[in-house]
């Protein structure tokens, strides 16, 4: 039975000290929101929370953005004016991680021979 089959959209933004992502619920909602403010960015945004990559990129371990690293960046520790500014300027990626074949349980609990 296939697993893992799951598709991931994310907003990239390369600022002058750090890297950072937002992950949206999808890249056409994200456009939409673009051209037309109106809509809430409640319904743009997956979760209202930045992430920084330390400078490597948008393929890596991330943490959670730190207020001094917001305010060093955009020059408020807002995280509303923020995620707007990394919306607006970021780049918007779609990534599909392919589904994966295997058994469950390998060790096949007591019946497998010791």
């Amino acid at each position: 039975m296939p697993r893992g089959n799951a598709s991931q959209s994310k907003v990239h933004y390369q600022g002058k000290e750090e890297d950072f992502v937002v992950y949206i619920d999808d890249i056409e909602s994200a456009q939409k929101w673009k051209g037309d403010r109106s809509i809430p960015l409640a319904q743009v945004a997956a979760s209202f929370k930045i992430f920084v990559t330390h400078k490597h990129g948008a393929q890596n371990a991330y943490d959670a953005a730190s207020k001094a690293t917001l305010e060093n960046e955009f020059g408020t520790s807002n995280e509303d004016e923020c995620m707007i500014k990394i919306l607006e300027s970021g780049d918007l990626q779609h990534t599909e991680t392919t589904e994966r074949q295997g058994s469950k349980n390998d060790s096949m609990g007591t019946r497998s021979a010791h």
